[in-house]
């Protein structure tokens, strides 16, 4: 994650919700006593938006817009890797790991989610593979003047690993057998949208629609009563084109794919996805996946890893475990689709 800011927070009615990687595609008949209005600003290298049932009230829009930024910078302060001075720097740079330390309720909650998707998912996600992710370049280290070596990479895999965390419940602390940088960028941003979610719960706000770089939760319907409805799109670094339209309410969802972030060396492609086992980036058909779960911080760790997986281990998987997910696969003649029964009943287009 990173603290920079693309824009201001800003309060403006909605009249479109979405337009990046996910856009809800409803229609827009208000009743006069409440609007839905929309909250933007900018945390984690990327923007949020956020979409609020309530009458209008300017003085409570504008403390809900402060109060949201202000949460959000909390999550950003203690799990950013690019801010030297979060509490996850701190954590990475401690020279004898083996202490235990205490961490903050909210770090805590992030490793332990984190341990948890690594155990289901044999370690496709996997949050200590953060120095061979830096040194492909995709960290908040600059790209590496060569592509790394084998060598390179076993000798960080041989000290890396989910297993070698130690987790206590009862302290909220944490300790390693082996030295770990522990990067959260996989599940992080899915907890900025239930951290505002919680504080729009709290603030008895009775509907919304919260999004940050793709990453959506939702909670009840729209004045005029309709769900709402939100756009898959078809990977593509070219113009954005909806794939699938899908109606959530009080659900999450997000997205994870290898066509935005990568770059390219000598003729090859690099995904920013890095699969713990091998070291190097991801390297298969599947171009994107979308999961939906009741929050999105899990949504987004198994997005994450079943990116990593590949189509035929991750749909195994979703498919055992009941997970709504749903997959855009490279064929021969473009793109096939393919869904797990939990995911249907979402499909509404």
């Amino acid at each position: 994650m990173t603290s920079r800011m693309y824009e201001p927070v800003r309060v403006v009615m909605a009249s479109v919700i979405m337009t990046l990687a996910v856009a809800a595609l409803a229609g827009c008949s208000f009743q006069e006593e409440e609007k839905v209005w929309e909250i933007s600003g900018g945390i984690f290298g990327t923007t949020y938006h956020i979409n609020v049932v309530l009458p209008e009230d300017n003085a409570r829009l504008n403390v809900l817009a402060q109060s949201i930024q202000a949460e959000l910078e909390q999550v950003d302060s203690a799990m950013s890797t690019w801010k030297q001075d979060s509490e996850l720097s701190k954590l990475n740079r401690k020279p004898n790991q083996a202490d235990w330390t205490t961490l903050s309720a909210p770090l805590f909650e992030v490793i332990q989610r984190a341990q948890e998707i690594s155990a289901q998912t044999d370690g496709a996600f996997d949050a200590t593979i953060g120095p061979v992710v830096n040194l492909w370049g995709f960290g908040p280290d600059a790209r590496p003047e060569h592509i790394p070596s084998d060598e390179e990479l076993e000798n960080l895999l041989s000290v890396t690993g989910w297993e070698f965390l130690e987790l206590d419940k009862e302290s909220s602390a944490i300790r390693s057998t082996h030295p770990q940088y522990i990067d959260l960028s996989g599940i992080a941003k899915g907890y900025g949208v239930d951290v505002v979610a919680r504080y729009l719960d709290s603030q008895g706000v009775p509907a919304y629609l919260v999004e940050i770089g793709g990453e959506v939760r939702t909670r009840g319907r729209k004045p005029d009563g309709e769900v709402w409805r939100l756009a898959v799109e078809t990977p593509s670094e070219q113009a954005r084109q909806v794939n699938v339209v899908v109606a959530l309410d009080q659900k999450s969802m997000a997205t994870s794919g290898d066509y935005r972030n990568y770059y390219e060396s000598e003729g090859h492609r690099y995904s920013h996805t890095i699969d713990p086992d091998t070291g190097r980036p991801i390297e298969h058909r599947l171009a994107s996946v979308t999961v939906i779960s009741d929050d999105c911080m899990t949504a987004d760790a198994l997005a994450t890893a079943f990116n990593v997986m590949g189509f035929e281990r991750a749909m195994s998987l979703a498919t055992r475990e009941n997970i709504p997910a749903y997959f855009i696969v490279r064929g021969e003649a473009g793109f096939d689709v393919h869904s797990t029964p939990a995911f249907s009943s979402y499909v509404v287009q």
